[in-house]
């Protein structure tokens, strides 16, 4: 998928000229793995322990909640790309912290790192790109 890049890579995007995403942007979102959220339930594994599917889903609720305040009205993030390691299993009951920080802009597209944690260390990490959209041309373009 090629983007336009009608800005200079690395630097931040601007409306106008008020500036509106610089790298440094971050944010954090937790939750206590229930039941829905194991592998079992998502059909993504056979064992009962806090699923791939919710880790990721939770590193991109940190990625979003980074940037929400600072877009312009009626856009959004889409993610574009993912490169994520799971590290450690996690239990049921358990207490899960995703850190998301805007590494880069280029043009439209962002690079947040993400790492999740729990009281004993690193569960996972890696990269989100995610990309500003207008949300209704967006959602015309949907199937």
């Amino acid at each position: 998928m090629s983007l336009p890049n009608d800005r200079v890579p690395g630097s931040a995007i601007s409306h106008g000229t008020e500036v509106l995403l610089e790298p440094g942007l971050s944010a954090r979102a937790s939750m206590v793995v229930c039941d829905g959220d194991t592998a079992i339930a998502l059909r993504s594994g056979a064992v009962d322990v806090l699923g791939t599917p919710r880790l990721i889903a939770l590193c991109e609720e940190a990625s979003c909640l980074a940037v929400a305040k600072a877009l312009p009205e009626g856009h959004t993030s889409v993610q574009l790309r993912l490169q994520f390691d799971h590290l450690a299993p996690v239990r049921v009951g358990s207490k899960v912290t995703a850190d998301a920080v805007l590494e880069r802009v280029e043009g439209r597209r962002l690079v947040f790192t993400v790492s999740v944690t729990d009281s004993a260390g690193l569960v996972g990490a890696g990269r989100v790109t995610r990309v500003v959209v207008e949300t209704d041309a967006f959602l015309t373009k949907a199937r």
